[in-house]
């Protein structure tokens, strides 16, 4: 699956329960004229021996600890929520605007698809017959439960045989599944549909080596559009005839791109809050920027491209984990512009079990850090485009969604509120801390209404996953270890399978230790910690929210997310 989703992060709006002020603390605000420090500790050990059975060292211990709290920690930590702040402010700004520009776009009829008159098109094109060559790619990678799905969803696409080429590109290591991969293709050969099935040696440049390949095929000289199906994808029969007519209008289009449909969002509480987090990502990421700019980041599947396009561009790239976000930037960087149909949908598969998701949230969060670390300049000093696309793209596209989202939804609400509750000194804004987060909660969950009462638990969720999506993000900007991991997908086809088949969920205590994630643990011991603490001295009941949240880290710390599978 695609890297751009960017998955887009929501920081917690779980702080209703926040009463934050200097004055309902227990701790008293220090005086001014307090004495420092050093003044306290020298007096304390030149004090008499005698007189020391007389001092009251819990008194002494609370001053200087206060002092500390004053003098050495209020200061970075009143920098950090300025900080977070200005950040927090960034995101509202930008999910305002985006929910202004949909509601527009929705009301006024404005959607760019809606623009083209795609039934004359289809009459036109059927009357004229020039139907173009299109070239069909499926990428797979020992795809054992999905390959039968994905080869049969493809080969059955309306479309003139003879102007359609499927190319199978299987990378698969085991050989036993290359040969029922190669059998299946046969079979439908044999019913008269063109298949190609490709096989490379080695897996070098993963999937964009795969893809890059396979356009560089004698048979594909002919071809105009190439449409890439993940191996999961299952495209409807006349997917093409609602696609490619697009790409035949406007001859300035590169992409058309589909919305995708999770057939297995039933399947356990985490798939269902994928679902949430996504479904934001095309009704309302991916329509803004079709709408406005005529740009987003392409999915890596589900999309229809013009060849021509993706010549221009520089072809595919794996310099990154991302190289359809890539291929998307450079492409627009040229002048080509894209569209998004919303009310196209292709089904496939989440990932079901933990251990999948949180690969693919790395590689989605830590390969647009990556990219956007290399293309900055790059987008900076294009000529081909405008100012405003520029700015959507570095600001908005990159710095906002996939950087800005991550970090103050972890740091913020995970590290800097919780360490402020043991500085009664720091004056936490009730603006940023309740209402900004809860207004973009309420903008982010309202694409998923039939969802909405898992919300609290979606909000605890994500905070964890922000976690690793932040720490991603800082691999990718520095470049440093795991930058380049690419780790595919684990596809299990739960959602075709009859339920009386499905694997019960286990939990096998030999397997218990490789369950464990320890990062997880250590994060839920701490917001436990702040807890106690807010329950004995506190008066904002903060504990609540540092509860819940404690205890969602503690519950994926153990592994008990998702579903189980056996080896």
């Amino acid at each position: 699956m695609s890297s751009s989703m960017s998955s887009s992060s929501s920081p917690s709006s779980t702080l209703f329960y926040l009463k934050h002020t200097p004055q309902s603390r227990h701790y008293p605000h220090p005086s001014s004229n307090s004495f420092p420090f050093y003044f306290t500790m020298r007096n304390l050990f030149r004090t008499e021996p005698e007189a020391l059975s007389a001092i009251d060292f819990t008194g002494s211990f609370t001053d200087v600890w206060r002092q500390i709290r004053v003098s050495m920690v209020m200061p970075p930590l009143t920098a950090a929520i300025g900080v977070c702040a200005v950040m927090s402010l960034m995101m509202f700004v930008e999910r305002v605007y985006m929910t202004v520009v949909v509601l527009l776009v929705k009301f006024l009829g404005k959607k760019k698809y809606t623009q083209y008159k795609l039934e004359a098109l289809k009459e036109d094109l059927e009357q004229n017959r020039s139907y173009p060559m299109v070239l069909v790619q499926v990428p797979m990678y020992n795809e054992k439960e999905v390959y039968k799905l994905s080869i049969g969803a493809v080969c059955s696409l309306t479309w003139p045989s003879d102007r359609l080429i499927v190319q199978v590109l299987d990378d698969s290591t085991n050989e036993v599944l290359r040969a029922l991969v190669e059998l299946e293709c046969k079979k439908w050969i044999q019913r008269g549909v063109n298949v190609k099935y490709e096989t490379r040696n080695n897996r070098n440049g993963y999937k964009a080596g795969a893809l890059r390949e396979g356009l560089n095929k004698d048979y594909v000289f002919d071809c105009e559009f190439v449409v890439i199906f993940d191996a999961d994808f299952q495209p409807d029969e006349d997917f093409l005839w609602r696609t490619v007519p697009y790409l035949l209008e406007n001859p300035e289009l590169a992409l058309v791109q589909a919305r995708w449909k999770f057939v297995n969002a039933d399947e356990c509480l985490m798939t269902r809050l994928q679902e949430m987090s996504l479904a934001y990502h095309f009704a309302v990421e991916q329509e803004v920027g079709s709408s406005t700019c005529q740009f987003f980041g392409f999915n890596g599947t589900a999309g229809v491209w013009r060849i021509r396009a993706i010549e221009d561009a520089g072809g595919w790239k794996d310099r990154t984990t991302v190289e359809d976000m890539d291929l998307a930037v450079r492409a627009s960087l040229k002048g080509w512009k894209f569209v998004f149909v919303g009310d196209l949908e292709v089904k496939n598969e989440l990932p079901s079990t933990f251990k999948a998701y949180r690969f693919q949230q790395h590689r989605w969060s830590c390969g647009p850090a990556n990219l956007f670390r290399k293309m900055t300049k790059e987008i900076i000093f294009c000529e081909r485009v405008s100012i405003w696309k520029k700015f959507h793209v570095i600001y908005a596209f990159f710095f906002v969604r996939k950087i800005i989202a991550h970090w103050v939804t972890f740091f913020f609400y995970c590290v800097i509120i919780p360490i402020s509750i043991m500085v009664p000194e720091v004056h936490l804004p009730k603006l940023i801390a309740i209402y900004v987060p809860a207004t973009v909660t309420i903008l982010n969950s309202s694409c998923t209404l039939r969802s909405l009462h898992l919300l609290v638990f979606w909000i605890l969720f994500e905070n964890v996953m922000s976690f690793h999506r932040s720490k991603a993000t800082i691999i990718g900007l520095l470049g440093a270890n795991r930058v380049n991991e690419w780790v595919v997908t684990e596809k299990l086809g739960n959602a075709t399978k009859p339920k009386s088949n499905l694997k019960p969920l286990k939990r096998s205590r030999s397997r218990f230790g490789e369950r464990l994630h320890f990062s997880e643990l250590v994060m839920g011991l701490f917001l436990l910690y702040v807890a106690i603490y807010d329950m004995l001295f506190g008066k904002d009941h903060m504990f609540v929210y540092l509860l819940l949240q404690s205890g969602a880290f503690f519950v994926i710390g153990v592994g008990y997310v998702g579903i189980s599978v056996s080896n």
